[in-house]
């Protein structure tokens, strides 16, 4: 019983994993970014290891999905010969609620 508990439990983990990569190809984020490399954005991947064990991660991250994030002084659009945005631009497709179910997700990643 204990076997099929775990086993439950796991189904319903990897469904609500699809389910918020679901989301994330809906609101547009899987335009510029993936799970495992960087295409304009950084990897899924590397954004929860840099995030991995930071105080308010999931709160920042929510924040950086709906209002996006500051292009630094001097930086353009181009970067080593290849187009890249330094810069992640606000959301407006995506709830608060939606948001935290999306930063949830991808700090979850590992």
């Amino acid at each position: 019983m204990k076997l099929s508990l775990l086993l439950g439990a796991g189904l319903l983990l990897a469904g609500a994993a699809q389910a918020d990569e679901v989301l994330a190809k809906a609101k547009g984020c899987l335009a510029c970014h993936t799970v495992e490399a960087k295409v304009l954005g950084p990897a899924y991947k590397a954004v929860a290891k840099k995030y991995k064990g930071k105080k308010d991660a999931e709160a920042t991250l929510a924040q950086h999905i709906l209002k996006g994030t500051p292009m630094p002084a001097g930086m353009g659009w181009q970067k080593e010969g290849q187009a890249s945005l330094p810069f992640m631009p606000a959301n407006a497709s995506v709830s608060p609620a939606d948001a935290s179910k999306l930063a949830k997700w991808i700090l979850s990643l590992q």
